[in-house]
């Protein structure tokens, strides 16, 4: 990894540390579940930078947020978000970067299998654990996750492909001017 894609790396982790922050102080921790401010980063992370970067921040982000914040909670979101988010980096980076594939599609496979990997990690922490506060059925969890989290899921697909549609155009015209001057 070049040191350039070190730096954004590390931008968007920071950036998947402050957004929750950010969120609980106008509205308590609910309005981070219904919200998701911590995956938006990591998406549009992974779009950018790909699949490799997209892993790492999505293991580092609620890692280093849990470590700094206390959210989430150590036990027993912090597996769940590792794994959640671990799988939306590199699916994310591996679809929409690698593949080209088209950004609403790239988006609505890596949520569908990353709250897969999320509701297999539940089962992981009921049955392997005794987690009793989690729903020993995989299936109450994902309805119990989109359900809360809807309005950050549609914002996420209304927010993501605006924000990489602009980072290209970005791009696009930072490489004109780089070249004009060069």
């Amino acid at each position: 990894m070049d040191i350039k894609k070190i730096v954004y790396t590390s931008f968007f982790i920071a950036l998947g540390i402050v957004l929750p922050i950010i969120f609980h102080m106008i509205g308590g921790p609910g309005l981070g579940r219904v919200f998701l401010p911590m995956h938006l980063p990591v998406l549009i992370g992974a779009a950018y930078l790909g699949p490799l970067a997209g892993l790492i921040m999505g293991v580092i982000t609620p890692l280093l947020s849990s470590l700094f914040t206390g959210m989430p909670p150590l036990i027993p979101m912090l597996p769940i978000m590792i794994v959640e988010l671990g799988i939306y980096g590199l699916l994310m980076g591996y679809l929409f970067f690698r593949l080209k594939m088209n950004v609403y599609l790239s988006l609505l496979i890596t949520m569908i299998i990353g709250r897969l990997g999320a509701s297999l990690v539940v089962l992981i922490l009921v049955y392997g654990f005794g987690f009793a506060k989690l729903p020993a059925n995989p299936i109450i969890y994902i309805y119990g996750t989109i359900t809360a989290g809807l309005p950050g899921i549609i914002g996420q697909l209304v927010i993501i492909p605006l924000v990489l549609r602009y980072i290209k155009r970005y791009n696009k015209k930072t490489e004109a001017n780089f070249n004009t001057v060069y």
